[in-house]
């Protein structure tokens, strides 16, 4: 075993001795006194945040920029290239090669330009989303607070099968009222 596998399996037991060390210390035992905790869909939570259909609209602004700029380029890349096969038999050798050299440096051009323009359009999600994600996050903090949860779980990706409804409580509706409300 190498060092870094000993270290994460020691990690792993320790995180492991934490957690049942606070399971047994912090919870009640009985069953009167229960741990109150809220669960939600984080991607719906986004989706209906009234900040994000304008985001969406932006993006797709943005998306049709690029689009259109690389339709440009796709139809002056083809009208070069068809120019080329109809009249590369009257071109002398070096200029066959000059031009197939151009039309080579256009495609690798429009190539890079799609690939660039498909990372900034993630970046800019990304931005975008940002103060949205900023918003949800002071929403559920205060809800939390507010109702005495002791954590909010993000049931998005199946990362919780299973939720019994008279344990927590489904705080979808609060949280899109609340990011409705906040400014």
């Amino acid at each position: 075993m190498d060092r870094k596998s000993i270290c994460t399996r020691i990690n792993n037991t320790w995180f492991k001795g934490i957690l049942l060390f606070y399971l047994f210390t912090f919870l009640p035992l009985n069953s009167s006194a229960q741990i109150r905790f809220g669960f939600f869909s984080y991607e719906e939570a986004l989706r209906n945040s009234p900040d994000y259909s304008i985001m969406q609209r932006n993006m797709e602004n943005l998306e049709a920029q690029y689009s259109a700029e690389t339709k440009r380029a796709e139809e002056e890349f083809n009208r070069k290239y068809e120019d080329f096969l109809a009249h590369q038999s009257e071109y002398a050798p070096l200029i066959r090669q000059k031009r197939q050299s151009e039309l080579q440096q256009i495609m690798e051009k429009n190539i890079a330009f799609k690939k660039e323009a498909s990372r900034l359009l993630e970046a800019a999600r990304r931005d975008a989303e940002l103060p949205i994600k900023k918003k949800i996050t002071e929403a559920l903090r205060f809800i939390g607070q507010e109702h005495g949860y002791a954590f909010i779980l993000n049931t998005d990706n199946n990362a919780v099968p299973f939720v019994d409804p008279t344990m927590g409580e489904d705080i979808s509706s609060l949280l899109k009222q609340m990011l409705s409300q906040i400014p």
